[in-house]
């Protein structure tokens, strides 16, 4: 057992000072005032950073160098949690982007190998059941409709798929209602949909949005499409804050609709945590160029983004109060895929996930597992 002290302190809901967490194995013990610690616990000093809940990002394609779609393996999860400790991600979905059935039923073996633990929730898969209209990155070679085999295949494994993203282009409502009813999390994205068609689907089930305004139907006067869909219908969905996937004021006006079922999400890729000039992803090669990752035709493939990089750009340049994007970057994301209950707060009994920044959002100390991991600032 030991004592986080010297810290300001946000336990999911609200901001703290002259306290301490005191850690218990894996989990939080209490949080309580510093006139209250036994004084024979262990004492760590965090010399003024804040201390929030560790951060959850539901779309990380890769980081540190390596990507899922080109190696679906223990190792290449195992490096990616140790690149995302670094910048305050203790817990995230690893997402496959279009592929073909084998590549598919690989990480779908490797995730339903993996030991117990709260660093990888589950696997995203980001097609391949998209619209060719509104691909992207994703290879429109690969990208198909959803079929009885498919679907029959995804069922049998929903105990390892946290979320699925597709496009009602290629696929139907009933085949949403059987993947909800799996529990697993439907997410609309790479859409070119009505809002009509957004409606009919998010009544069948779909309870997410894949990176909002990106590679979806836009708001219009006759047409809301599906960002109007999810502003109609409350979904919870994916931003992208780095500043050049969507605009600043575009994040402003998700928050101020969507409240709390807005999420961080940095859509990263090899080029995250890493020192690279260009990647493979799925057979295009992205070029990285000042921290934006296009491809040669100038198409946004991925990010080069960390959550603590979100939350800075956030603050300082969108203008959300710290709060609130904190909730973003782990409360909410815990709450869209239904772990709140041990994720995403500081609170007795929780997960003792956590993230300690400067105020320079310099990422000094992380917890996961039980593990302290500590970072020069």
């Amino acid at each position: 057992m030991y004592a986080l002290v010297n810290c300001r302190i946000f336990d999911g809901q609200q901001l703290f000072d002259q306290h301490a967490v005191i850690i218990e194995g894996l989990r939080v013990n209490a949080l309580l005032p510093l006139s209250e610690i036994n004084q024979d616990i262990q004492q760590i000093d965090l010399h003024g950073m804040t201390l929030c809940p560790g951060f959850i990002d539901l779309q990380l394609n890769g980081c540190g160098g390596v990507m899922l779609n080109d190696e679906f393996s223990h190792a290449t999860l195992a490096h990616m949690h140790q690149t995302n400790l670094r910048s305050g991600t203790t817990s995230f979905l690893p997402t496959l982007i279009t592929t073909n059935d084998e590549m598919m039923l690989q990480a779908l073996e490797v995730m339903g190998n993996l030991p117990a633990h709260s660093q990888t929730l589950g696997l995203h898969l980001e097609g391949p059941y998209l619209s060719h209209e509104k691909h992207g990155i994703h290879s429109t070679q690969l990208i198909r409709s959803l079929d009885k085999p498919a679907i029959d295949t995804l069922l049998a494994h929903a105990g390892v798929i946290t979320k699925i993203t597709l496009a009602p282009e290629s696929t139907t409502p009933e085949q949403v209602a059987l993947l909800s009813d799996a529990g697993i999390l439907v997410a609309l994205g790479h859409s070119n949909c009505s809002y009509q068609q957004a409606s009919e689907f998010i009544a069948a089930g779909a309870r997410f949005a894949t990176h909002l305004f990106n590679a979806m139907s836009s708001l219009t006067g006759r047409d809301p499409g599906l960002v109007g869909a999810v502003y109609d219908h409350q979904l919870a969905c994916g931003i992208i804050a780095d500043g050049l996937h969507v605009a600043d004021a575009n994040i402003r006006v998700s928050h101020r609709l969507l409240g709390d079922k807005l999420c961080l999400v940095s859509d990263a890729t090899a080029a995250a945590g890493a020192d690279i000039d260009s990647f493979d992803f799925v057979g295009t090669t992205i070029f990285v160029e000042q921290g934006r990752c296009v491809s040669k035709d100038g198409t946004l493939g991925g990010s080069s983004l960390t959550m603590i990089d979100a939350v800075k750009h956030c603050v300082e340049q969108v203008g959300l109060p710290l709060v609130d994007t904190l909730q973003m970057a782990s409360l909410n994301p815990a709450k869209a895929i239904g772990q709140d209950s041990r994720l995403g707060k500081i609170k007795a009994g929780y997960c003792a996930n956590l993230t300690a920044f400067d105020s320079r959002y310099k990422v000094g100390l992380t917890i996961s597992d039980g593990q302290i991991h500590r970072f020069d600032t």
